[in-house]
């Protein structure tokens, strides 16, 4: 049997589980500052923690080693994730954090239709229906009768 640590499922419950602990976090923190202030303040911390992640498991290499398409790609995901972070700090300052995140996990739906257009990839009948499932779900969880 496969180790536990070495498998996708694992690490994706992980992230679920602190981000779902981000936004209570978040929520609070962002209750007496500015939402773009304290995505500065996150921003800051997540650099040291990835730094000393990398230092820690002895995964540095070289930035020279990396190819321009990489470094391309990277920087545009690090631009898109600084916005995606500030957009959801202002909306957790402004709404229920239990409204806000479902929202927030609409992004899974943009992520199955974005790897369909961009990168070719292949859903099945029951991965759209899940998908039409997550969107739903989602907007149900933030409406408010």
């Amino acid at each position: 049997m496969k180790n536990l640590t070495l498998t996708w499922p694992f690490w994706a419950v992980l992230s679920a589980a602190f981000a779902a602990l981000t936004a209570i976090f978040a929520k609070i923190g962002v209750e007496n500052v500015n939402s773009d202030f304290a995505t500065f303040i996150r921003t800051i911390v997540i650099l040291f923690a990835a730094g000393a992640m990398v230092v820690a498991t002895g995964h540095w290499q070289s930035p020279s080693t990396i190819t321009p398409k990489t470094w391309i790609f990277l920087v545009l995901s690090g631009c898109a994730t600084g916005a995606s972070w500030i957009c959801y700090f202002r909306a957790l300052k402004l709404g229920d954090a239990a409204r806000v995140a479902p929202i927030d996990k609409l992004s899974v739906v943009f992520v199955a239709v974005f790897a369909v257009l961009f990168l070719g990839e292949k859903l099945s009948l029951p991965n759209w229906l899940g998908v039409i499932l997550i969107a739903c779900g989602a907007v149900l969880v933030a409406y408010r009768a």
